[in-house]
C-alpha cells in the first residue's frame, strides 16, 4: 500500500537519523556522470540493477522508481546542478515504517575523473531505523556495483 511520507529539504540529507554515506571513485566526468544521473532517469535500469523501471515526470521535476521486490517511489527533485549534485526526496512508497527519504549524489572531479558521494537518508520508527542499519552492508555493495556498471557504460559511449 502506498503512502505519502513527510515532505523534507536538502538539509535533511545531512540531518537524518539514519545516513548511509558511500563514496566512489569513477573515470568518466563530472558532466557525464551528471547526465547519467539526472537527464537519463529511464537509462538508470541499465547500470543500477536494484533498478527496474525509471521515469521522469512533471518535465523532469519528478521521477517514478521501481525497485526490484517491488518497491516503489514517486520522488521531487530537490537540486539538479549540473554538475554537482543532483538530490531527490521520496514523497510516496510503499516502503512499510518510512516516515521520510531523501538521497543526494554529490559529483567532484577527481584526477580526469569523478568522484561519486551517495547519501540514503530515512527517517521512521527505531524497527525500520535497525533494519537500515543492518542493510548497509548491502546497499553499499549495490551502490559500488552501479557506480562500477555506470562507469563501464559511458567508458563506451
Amino acid at each position: 500500500m502506498a503512502r505519502r511520507l513527510r515532505p523534507v529539504g536538502t538539509d535533511f540529507v545531512g540531518t537524518a537519523p539514519v545516513r548511509l554515506v558511500f563514496d566512489g571513485e569513477m573515470s568518466a566526468a563530472p558532466e557525464q556522470v551528471f547526465h547519467a544521473l539526472a537527464a537519463d532517469v529511464s537509462g538508470w535500469p541499465r547500470w543500477f540493477s536494484a533498478v527496474t523501471s525509471a521515469r521522469a515526470t512533471d518535465g523532469g521535476a519528478g521521477r517514478e522508481i521501481r525497485l526490484r521486490g517491488g518497491t516503489r517511489f514517486e520522488e521531487t527533485v530537490l537540486v539538479a546542478r549540473e554538475p554537482e549534485v543532483y538530490a531527490y526526496r521520496i514523497d510516496v512508497t510503499n516502503t512499510p515504517g518510512a516516515r521520510a527519504l531523501a538521497e543526494e549524489w554529490r559529483l567532484a572531479p577527481h584526477g580526469t575523473g569523478t568522484r561519486v558521494r551517495w547519501t540514503f537518508a530515512a527517517d521512521g520508527p527505531a524497527p525500520f531505523r535497525l533494519l537500515l542499519g543492518l542493510a548497509r552492508p548491502g546497499v553499499g555493495r549495490a551502490f559500488r556495483d552501479a557506480v562500477r556498471s555506470l562507469d563501464r557504460r559511458l567508458a563506451t559511449r
